[in-house]
């Protein structure tokens, strides 16, 4: 499919040879002559792949017209597009105001056809990527409804801004068609009851998976006990009808599904206490019979107890506290850990602190049995709450698996906490078991947008625009690496693989474009992106980069906020492919 660009600038010849060299390369071009001309089209529901946007037009500018674009988008729900930003105009205050705008690029008037058609191309690819990746995140593969991590996101934006319904379901029975049936016809099922669920529900609603045969649904608009229950019947009849197309007319599991239901906003807006709610009434459900659906009232369902005597703080204080605090980590179950951990993470970025994540998985060591296997695992956990300081938090994920979170740590000290659990372990209980451990440092500001982690290689022979560089991109969170060549660069890559890769075009001896050109033919650093910085706007020189695989460009002396935004964008895309590879 061809992507689609629109096209906005008040001069015909502009629009014409834009036109021209996009429709040349296979690309489906509207053309439009103002800004509330695009945001009238966008309004209607039109998708794009690119804006081209001229930031000198009579009545509404390039700026208003973006920041009302953005406005419409999340009043439809659509995601942001990105924009190019066309500009005769050479000021970087210019290109400031639009980076810290939400611009993804600036291209000069008049164009230069072969540039046009690589940073557009460059910039949809990108995107694309993006939304691909972005999607496999968060979406669960079996069912193709969101994954436990993104129906709390997408749900919680629904139940802050809709009316509607949000529903827990639960199937009824399900563990007898994988004990029975086996697993395989347990998919099977799963998929035709996300069919099916997909088929009835209203238009807008969104469905996430949450646990094995779990699932949050939000239907939008549904206002009425009686709408709710139709869809349970609907949802029950039809499952049944379905499995016994796949297991057999003689099927007898009783196979169903229950729902527990609170209106939105009726009963409030915020996702995780709604959710709570539904989850009351569900588990009301599924002791009264199962196969039915149920709502939350707040009379039936009501947490307080009239009569009760007024508590004060102290008294508050006392019932809620420890009466002594033992020197141990404090070990939580999962859901209350996951509320401690919220609270956590936000005091955390709020106060500038510091801490790290470890995981622990345990198998069998050689020789083991399993009762002693299963024996030393829950010994583990007892060691390891033994092992910390009583400001750490663990958690118990599986019988084998222990999360712990050590708050105000320095990323050196990591390592050495880690491998003093295990070392002491195996001294007391030698090797019984096999125990692996994975680590994440979360630091001042890499906690949400995790670029801390990202590695900045930047090759630049002038001293003083690899101080510039390094100090922004340092400021930013990143790590970054800094070489006077691109020879030195490439040694450097043989040991390192950064995340991403600056080059400066002009260096003695092995120049960018011929450093560029080495990095695109080894398979270790063909896909990293490399953005070249230049002094020079030849477009001859602008061209031989993207033909040899660039990036982006970046004409020096480098803007900081420019620099900022091109790297951050890429960062982005390594967040999520290196998210999937996890």
């Amino acid at each position: 499919m061809s992507n689609h660009i629109i096209v906005v600038d008040d001069d015909n010849s502009n629009l014409k040879i834009a036109g021209h060299i996009l429709s040349r390369s296979e690309m489906q071009v509207t053309a439009l002559h103002s800004g509330q001309a695009l945001l009238d089209l966008i309004a209607e529901g039109k998708v794009c792949d690119l804006i081209l946007l001229d930031i000198k037009m009579p009545g509404m500018d390039g700026f208003e017209t973006l920041e009302r674009l953005r406005v419409i988008e999340r009043e439809i729900g659509a995601d942001e597009t990105p924009v190019i930003f066309l500009t005769a105009d050479d000021t970087s205050d210019t290109e400031k105001q639009g980076f810290e705008a939400g611009v993804s690029d600036y291209i000069k008037k008049p164009f230069d056809p072969e540039i046009l058609i690589r940073r557009v191309g460059n910039i949809v690819d990108k995107q694309k990527k993006l939304s691909s990746l972005r999607a496999e995140a968060s979406t669960d593969k079996l069912t193709g409804f969101f994954n436990k991590a993104a129906t709390s996101v997408e749900l919680s934006k629904l139940c802050a801004s809709h009316q509607g319904c949000l529903l827990m379901i639960d199937l009824d029975s399900f563990k007898l068609v994988n004990d029975i049936h086996g697993h395989e016809m347990g998919d099977r099922v799963l998929i035709a009851f996300s069919d099916i669920l997909r088929s009835i529900i209203p238009e807008g609603s969104k469905v996430g998976r949450i646990g094995g045969d779990e699932f949050v649904l939000f239907a939008l608009g549904m206002n009425e006990a009686g709408e709710a229950a139709e869809l349970a019947e609907k949802l029950n009849t039809e499952l049944v009808a379905r499995a016994k197309k796949m297991m057999g007319e003689d099927m007898d599991i009783p196979l169903g599904a229950s729902l527990g239901g609170v209106f939105v906003p009726r009963h409030g807006n915020d996702y995780d206490l709604l959710l709570r709610f539904a989850d009351k009434v569900l588990y009301t459900v599924k002791k009264n019979g199962k196969h039915g659906c149920a709502l939350y009232h707040a009379d039936a369902y009501s947490e307080s107890g009239a009569g009760q005597n007024a508590l004060d703080i102290n008294k508050l204080s006392e019932i809620l506290g420890e009466r002594a605090i033992p020197n141990v980590a404090l070990q939580l179950d999962k859901d209350v850990f996951t509320y401690v951990y919220r609270y956590v993470m936000r005091y955390m970025i709020r106060n500038h602190k510091s801490a790290c994540k470890a995981l622990f998985t345990l198998s069998p060591g050689s020789g083991t049995d399993e009762e002693s296997y299963k024996d030393s695992c829950d010994e583990f956990g007892l060691h390891i709450r033994d092992s910390l300081r009583k400001s750490d938090i663990l958690m118990r994920i599986r019988y084998n698996q222990y999360f712990i979170l050590l708050t105000d740590i320095r990323e050196d000290s990591i390592k050495k906490v880690v491998n003093n659990i295990v070392l002491h372990w195996k001294e007391k209980h030698g090797e019984v078991l096999d125990i692996s451990d994975e680590t994440m440092f979360v630091g001042t500001s890499s906690d949400v947008t995790q670029i801390a982690a990202h590695r900045i290689a930047v090759a630049d022979d002038d001293t003083a625009d690899l101080t510039a560089a390094g100090k922004c991109l340092s400021r930013e969170g990143y790590r970054v690496s800094a070489v006077r060549s691109g020879k030195a660069l490439l040694k450097f890559t043989e040991e390192v693989i950064p995340d991403i890769i600056l080059l400066d075009v002009q260096m003695p001896e092995t120049d960018g474009m011929e450093t560029l050109r080495k990095l695109k033919e080894d398979a270790r650093t063909a896909d990293i992106p490399v953005i070249m910085l230049t002094e020079s706007v030849d477009p001859e020189l602008i061209r031989k980069g993207f033909e040899l695989g660039a990036a982006d460009f970046i004409t020096k002396p480098v803007l900081p906020e420019l620099l900022a935004a091109k790297v951050r964008s890429f960062a982005e895309l390594c967040s999520l492919r290196r998210k999937l590879g996890r």
